[in-house]
């Protein structure tokens, strides 16, 4: 199993983690008893082709899904017997989400954007939108700030959705194929980005990929083929 270093606290245990899927009558594993540790402050990469499994394993530590067997505990909480209410409350305060096609809504603005989770979270709203002009600010889109996504760049958008996943100051950043709609360049800018979010800020990055350009900052890599880690 891969292992952060002793001293490191642990942000992720999983252990057997499998998740099954019946669909027509065919049965399809996603995940197929996977064991991970991943300690706070670390950024670990997820390699492999389409279809190895790093998309489900990142579904399952956002909450998003549930594990068919197995043990996942992630920020605290056991994800495969949490209520429907706590995984809510998990996704809006514990995990950010970054995705390959952005996922911002084509009507709200950059701002009204990042806003969103914490405004669905309750939080007020002179207090989220401070927040999210400084996260905004930080990502260099000041000047974009009251566009609508699609009169941004590929990877404007790509930072706008980063702005939007910290805006609740999640400690664990999930990021599913972040630059994979993104040229070289802009590519490169998003994972200095996430590493900067992860060295400067104590940030916990897991990131699927294909490609090699934040290798370089990761404190691990995890393979995975068919389900299982190689």
């Amino acid at each position: 199993m891969p292992r952060p270093s002793p001293a490191v606290e642990l942000l992720i245990v999983a252990r057997d983690l499998s998740r099954i899927y019946h669909t027509g009558g065919t049965r399809v594993t996603g995940l197929d008893h996977v064991d991970l540790e991943v300690g706070a402050g670390e950024m670990v990469l997820l390699k492999g082709v389409s279809g190895s499994g790093k998309s489900t394993l990142l579904a399952l530590l956002a909450g998003l899904d549930r594990p068919t067997s197995g043990m996942l505990h992630v920020a605290g909480l056991d994800l495969r017997k949490a209520s429907s209410a706590q995984l809510t409350l998990f996704r809006r305060r514990k995990v950010g989400m970054v995705f390959q096609s952005f996922n911002l809504l084509p009507t709200l603005t950059v701002l009204e954007n990042v806003c969103l989770p914490a405004l669905l979270a309750g939080d007020p709203e002179s207090e989220v939108r401070k927040r999210a002009q400084t996260w905004i600010e930080s990502m260099g889109l000041g000047s974009r700030i009251h566009h609508l996504p699609g009169e941004l760049s590929g990877g404007e958008m790509q930072r706008t959705a980063i702005a939007r996943a910290l805006i609740n100051d999640p400690p664990i950043l999930l990021a599913d194929e972040p630059t994979g709609n993104l040229d070289t360049d802009n590519g490169r800018t998003v994972v200095r980005l996430l590493a900067d979010l992860n060295r400067s800020h104590g940030r916990t990055v897991i990131m699927a990929t294909h490609g090699d350009l934040a290798d370089a900052f990761a404190t691990r890599i995890v393979r995975l083929q068919d389900g299982k880690m190689v």
